[in-house]
């Protein structure tokens, strides 16, 4: 875990905002036709929870992890310009020695499907996953800092304030939240679509 960022500070204040705006979905409800249904369909977790997911998101070890799979992937690549030619070898046995030589050379860094090259993709995909994880946590810190000073933000805390105004309240904050949520979390499902070659199995 990396050291607290806006987001995480924006959420331990929002926290008491957090907790009405649940309580008010899930108790009162909201307005028919409002979009925070919407929205809660897409994301299927009150704000909240919602809020406290992205949150839980750290890029620094996926950073981390991204440096050893480019380790590896050059590791590979020395070992497969490492293996020794046949040498003053000659005959059949040099010739089956070379095109086991060169398959297993292949095999380790090669063509697409090498042991190299899948280090070199999950590597590029982790780093895309870096940048996303910081975006989604930088949208929604955006998102929160806009909430927190709304007219909505000050109704929904109002201890005086009526139930139904509570929940139009709460509804309109829960669906600024979601959205943002959601539209991050189908960009990362974009980026997981993309990477489908990686799921296939990786033999050694």
């Amino acid at each position: 875990m990396g050291r607290p960022d806006q987001l995480d500070q924006l959420l331990a204040a929002a926290t008491p905002l957090l907790s009405r705006v649940d309580e008010a979905l899930s108790g009162v409800g909201a307005p028919g036709g409002h979009d925070v249904w919407r929205e809660l369909r897409r994301v299927r977790l009150l704000p909240g929870d919602a809020a406290r997911a992205v949150a839980a998101l750290h890029p620094a070890a996926i950073r981390d992890a991204t440096v050893e799979l480019r380790a590896d992937a050059r590791a590979y690549a020395d070992l497969a310009d490492a293996l020794p030619l046949a040498g003053g070898w000659s005959g059949e046995a040099a010739e089956a020695y070379e095109q086991a030589r060169r398959g297993a050379a292949e095999h380790l860094n090669g063509g697409p499907d090498s042991l190299g090259s899948r280090m070199e993709a999950t590597a590029d995909l982790a780093d895309a996953l870096t940048g996303w994880m910081l975006r989604a946590r930088g949208d929604l810190a955006a998102t929160l800092a806009e909430v927190m000073l709304s007219t909505e933000a000050m109704n929904l805390l109002a201890d005086d304030h009526p139930p139904t105004g509570r929940a139009a309240a709460a509804a309109t904050i829960g669906a600024r939240l979601l959205q943002t949520v959601a539209d991050s979390y189908d960009e990362a499902e974009a980026l997981m679509a993309g990477a489908t070659h990686l799921q296939s199995p990786l033999t050694v």
